[in-house]
């Protein structure tokens, strides 16, 4: 059966009740969350045990699953002061993610652009770029262990691992570490409006390469002025259903890049798309 979810902060923030009934009303059991959905830092020390607690509560009372919790930074800033502050307010969405139930906190690889994480830039693909980036990983990787959740990692073009090479090059360099990361895996961030006609060739590639580290796949579109909502641009979503279908393992399917009042039609589609594909 499809594991279909949606970003938490497609709807408007407030209490953690409120957001996951949104969520479930549109059609999703499960969800991605930033915690700036419940009105809160993306990155939050002061998030206590007994509040992480009671998100989790709020959700599964809503038939919410919390599949994956955000933590992104910029984890190759060029201000070693910022670098360390992400990293240590990171750790500490990764102690509480269990808490919640999340299996996965999503990272950012960063970037070197100073105004945003996902901006590229040439010295992305610079050595000291992906030193900045395996040292963040060190200093987060104990504590996933600890949590026993995995951190993962989205190819992303404007980030340092900008595709399924660079993913699956860190992935081989980390060794026996290399089990607590997972790959968030989002074929709109491989394609342009000027690759779509090879899409089929560029997606079997990578859910080839990647699909043995796969924990969850994003669905959103590729239209001219960049991404939009799944089905309303070029992507072949019987392709990616297929691909999806093919994993090693089941993993769920999760919707961005819409507005709130398009969730249910996001819901409908992507769930027709994957009846064709397997049907229950």
């Amino acid at each position: 059966m499809l594991e279909l979810g949606i970003f938490a902060r497609v709807f408007p923030p407030g209490p953690a009740h409120r957001v996951a009934e949104l969520i479930r009303s549109a059609g999703f059991a499960t969800t991605q969350l930033n915690l700036s959905a419940l009105g809160r830092p993306t990155l939050d020390p002061t998030l206590t045990d007994d509040e992480a607690a009671s998100i989790s509560a709020a959700f599964r009372g809503a038939g919410v699953r919390i599949w994956a919790l955000s933590g992104t930074f910029n984890a190759i800033h060029l201000d070693p002061a910022i670098r360390e502050a992400g990293i240590e307010a990171c750790r500490a969405n990764i102690l509480r993610a269990a808490t919640m139930g999340a299996e996965v906190v999503t990272l950012c690889t960063g970037s070197r652009d100073r105004e945003s994480m996902w901006r590229p830039h040439p010295d992305n693909a610079t050595p000291a770029a992906w030193r900045d980036l395996r040292s963040a990983l060190d200093r987060l990787i104990p504590a996933a262990a600890e949590a026993d959740v995995r951190l993962g990692i989205e190819p992303e073009p404007g980030n340092v691992i900008r595709d399924s090479e660079t993913a699956v090059r860190l992935f081989r360099e980390l060794g026996d570490d290399a089990r607590h990361l997972a790959v968030v895996l989002d074929p709109a961030n491989l394609l342009t409006v000027d690759t779509l006609p090879s899409q089929e060739r560029i997606l079997t590639h990578a859910f080839g390469a990647l699909g043995g580290w796969t924990a969850g796949v994003h669905a959103k579109d590729v239209v001219a002025a960049g991404y939009a909502a799944p089905g309303v641009g070029g992507m072949d979503y019987e392709l990616v259903m297929r691909l999806h279908a093919d994993l090693p393992r089941r993993v769920p399917i999760i919707a961005q890049s819409l507005l709130a009042d398009d969730a249910r039609r996001v819901a409908a589609f992507l769930s027709e798309h994957a009846a064709r594909v397997r049907p229950e």
